[in-house]
């Protein structure tokens, strides 16, 4: 069975984590407690997060209500090794790379419609940017890790968002190209039924935009 100290640990290590305003333990915190789950990111992080929040929380993990059900029900599980469940992975976060953060920020914001999750260092070097469910993260340096002429020749993507309907994609090109948004591939149908089109940031990256044809 698991041991009880360990996630005592574990219980500790989220807390820190949240007192640190570690962004990836939001995510953990929204989907593991139901009042959290409306929350955003730095919504949860601002929250007086507790050590019996983060007990329940490692409950939850386990398919307990609460701490102390943990505890009681602790005993009649059985060992780790057998009821180890299938890892779920709840969200990804393609991480672009550009050269001024302010700069991309005002890309996303003002041309993409997203939304600024946090920013991170002094000078800035780190951010995330939001829209929806889509999130990306973005990485100051100082030069190209790809060269441009094979990105482009290549069509290499940094990153893929998708749009439920076809009426959605169409939308968003719409409303992409409205806001002169430099488009490397514009609006058109796949053979295997999908519709997108290419967005290219201030930094070179490809971003591909689609949603189904029909």
């Amino acid at each position: 069975m698991p041991n009880l100290e360990n996630l005592r640990k574990q219980a500790k290590l989220i807390l820190r984590w949240h007192r640190d305003r570690y962004y990836p333990v939001a995510a953990q915190i929204r989907s593991g407690l139901p009042r959290f789950s409306q929350m955003t990111d730095p919504d949860i992080l601002a929250q007086n997060f507790r050590l019996n929040d983060a007990q329940e929380l490692v409950a939850r993990q386990h398919g307990f209500e609460s701490w102390q059900a943990l505890k009681t029900g602790l005993p009649t599980m059985p060992d780790h090794a057998d009821t180890v469940a299938k890892a779920v992975i709840i969200a990804a976060e393609p991480q672009l790379f550009v050269a001024d953060i302010k700069a991309s920020c005002d890309f996303f914001t003002d041309k993409l419609g997203f939304a600024i999750a946090f920013t991170y260092g002094e000078p800035l070097f780190y951010a995330q940017v939001a829209r929806d469910a889509a999130r990306l993260n973005l990485r100051c340096i100082e030069q190209p890790v790809i060269d441009p002429v094979l990105r482009d020749r290549e069509e290499l993507l940094s990153a893929a968002l998708t749009v439920a309907t076809a009426a959605e994609i169409k939308q968003l090109f719409l409303a992409f190209q409205a806001a002169g948004v430099t488009l490397f591939q514009t609006l058109k149908r796949e053979p295997w039924g999908a519709r997108n089109f290419i967005v290219k940031d201030p930094d070179g990256n490809l971003l591909l935009f689609a949603g189904p044809a029909e």
